[in-house]
């Protein structure tokens, strides 16, 4: 059989699938299949992948912070903690249910965008756009770290969707999402006032604004989001800006050259990862040269409204970097890609044929298949590398830890203390689930009130190489009346191998009042100091 007539045959599933996705009737059907799959595909990746580590810091930081229903905290707006209060007031605190809401919120995003397409893009082109988004690093490997920058891609596909309808029909309707999309953004992270930026100077650059503005749907999108927003914003007055002092402390006071440091690599990453997508677009449509220029800036009018929409929310950081002298990260961006799809496809000059959107379709279904299948192996690699990365070992501390508790009373652990990091990682894999008080500092958790600490006992963790967390760990605990201290080593286990070793302290300091019922450390390798 000639080459060609396998080939074809090998993609004729495809081929049905790509039938579907273009036809009026099935596409959006076929869409939401795709998606599904999506999500499940790097779901299970991430399962896989991760199967040898804990989950990442940030993800932890999170589902401890998920406990307290609190307007705000030292370092983001809240959303995402209720989000993941939600989630979990479902699922399971399990490693998998958090690679699953990760990459549901991309699946949610791919959703939106997908339905945003339809506004200028129809047949091959549409699908194509949705497709070149899943090859995005930022919406794969990237967005199974579920944080405050993962959170903002199904929020900014959405709020931006909602506004441009809301711009387009004047619908109240979608004018009131818009505007709580909008809030939930700003809320999530304080990053997206780029994206309320990109918006507004779309739409007061386009000339049909005078018609949207003596519309009620500006107006409706302004007073919803203000209001969803004036809790939190009570919140900031009320505690003194903690979030923004918390920004400028970490990522301001740059210097001229760090800032333009900073903002150079910013444009570097940007232009990588937008290669990926426009890199799939050429190969597929192999446009004339007339329309590059026109994918930078559009000459339609309604296009042009997408691209002053992207590139605002894109570039716009850069002037605020080197203004304020503070340093920004191209990975903050993970959720400002949707539009680009919309630049790059859609010129009349540019035909995407059926035979081109089959083979990318093939690639974009087999990628994450092959990423599934090489997932052990990496586990595997990770898990066998000298510096296998911190998160492997917040299970063994957890469970050493859990032990050395119970050895000293049958009380629940309510709090657990020490290295930040680790504290947070080590209170995910605690089955008491014990809030996290990282570096014993209530600035980081303010609801955490010293008397009660005292009365119910805290359990205190550090990497033995971290000095500064030992000493002040083992000072504290030298102020109570009764603890147990143990130097311990500890490795994860994955497939039957032990990882590489890592030294901890682990201290325990008993409930106020309450007996010791151990008089022998219950960790072997281990010094116990009453």
């Amino acid at each position: 059989m000639p080459i060609g007539s396998r080939l074809r045959g090998l993609l004729m599933p495809f081929q049905r699938l790509a039938d579907a996705l273009c036809d009026p009737v099935r596409r959006d059907r076929a869409a939401l299949g795709l998606v599904v799959f999506y999500v499940a595909a790097w779901t299970l990746y991430g399962v896989l992948a991760k199967g040898s580590q804990g989950i990442h810091f940030d993800m932890a930081e999170l589902a401890d912070l998920s406990q307290h229903t609190v307007l705000g905290n030292a370092k983001n707006p809240p959303f995402a903690m209720w989000v993941t209060a939600a989630w979990f007031a479902i699922f399971p605190r399990a490693d998998w249910a958090f690679y699953l809401l990760a990459m549901s919120g991309v699946g949610v995003a791919l959703w939106a965008a997908w339905r945003l397409f339809g506004m200028w893009l129809d047949g091959e082109k549409r699908v194509l756009a949705l497709l070149v988004l899943t090859f995005l690093p930022l919406l794969t490997f990237h967005a199974l770290k579920f944080n405050n920058n993962a959170l903002m891609i199904p929020l900014w596909a959405l709020t931006t969707l909602w506004f441009v309808r809301s711009y387009e029909t004047r619908r109240s309707i979608d004018a009131a999402l818009a505007g709580l999309a909008a809030a939930a953004c700003m809320l999530t992270k304080y990053w997206s006032v780029f994206l309320m930026a990109g918006l507004a100077l779309a739409a007061l650059s386009d000339r049909r604004r005078e018609s949207y503005f003596r519309s009620k749907a500006p107006w409706i999108t302004a007073c919803v989001g203000v209001l969803a927003l004036a809790p939190h914003l009570a919140w900031l007055v009320s505690n003194r800006f903690p979030s923004f002092a918390y920004a400028l402390a970490v990522h301001g006071g740059r210097t001229v050259g760090g800032a333009i440091k900073a903002s150079i690599g910013y444009l570097g990453g940007i232009a990588a990862y937008g290669a990926i997508p426009a890199a799939i677009t050429l190969a597929a449509a192999r446009p004339p040269r007339a329309v590059l220029a026109d994918m930078l800036l559009p000459s339609d009018e309604r296009v042009r409204f997408a691209a002053v929409a992207f590139w605002t929310s894109l570039l716009l950081p850069v002037a605020v970097a080197l203004g304020m002298g503070t340093e920004i990260v191209a990975l903050w961006t993970m959720p400002a890609w949707t539009l680009l799809p919309v630049l790059l496809l859609w010129s009349p000059k540019l035909t995407v044929t059926r035979e081109a959107l089959v083979r990318v379709l093939a690639l974009a279904i087999l990628f994450p298949i092959g990423a599934v299948l090489a997932a052990p192996f990496i586990a595997l690699a990770i898990h066998r590398a000298p510096e296998p990365g911190a998160g492997a070992y917040y299970q063994p501390v957890a469970q050493a830890t859990q032990q050395a508790w119970r050895a000293i009373t049958g009380a629940p652990l309510r709090y657990i203390g020490g290295e930040g990091d680790l504290a947070y990682g080590v209170a995910f894999y605690l089955p008491d689930r014990p809030t996290a008080f990282p570096d014993l500092n209530r600035f980081m958790a303010p609801w955490v009130e010293p008397s009660e600490v005292t009365r119910d006992g805290i359990a205190l963790v550090c990497p033995m190489e971290a000095e500064g967390c030992v000493e002040k760990m083992r000072g504290y605990a030298a102020n109570a009346a009764r603890f147990s201290i143990d130097e311990v080593s500890l490795s994860n286990r994955y497939l039957g191998r032990d990882g590489a070793p890592k030294r901890f302290l682990i201290i325990v300091v008993a409930p106020q009042n309450l007996l010791a019922n151990a008089t022998k450390s219950p960790l072997s390798n281990g010094e116990r100091a009453d």
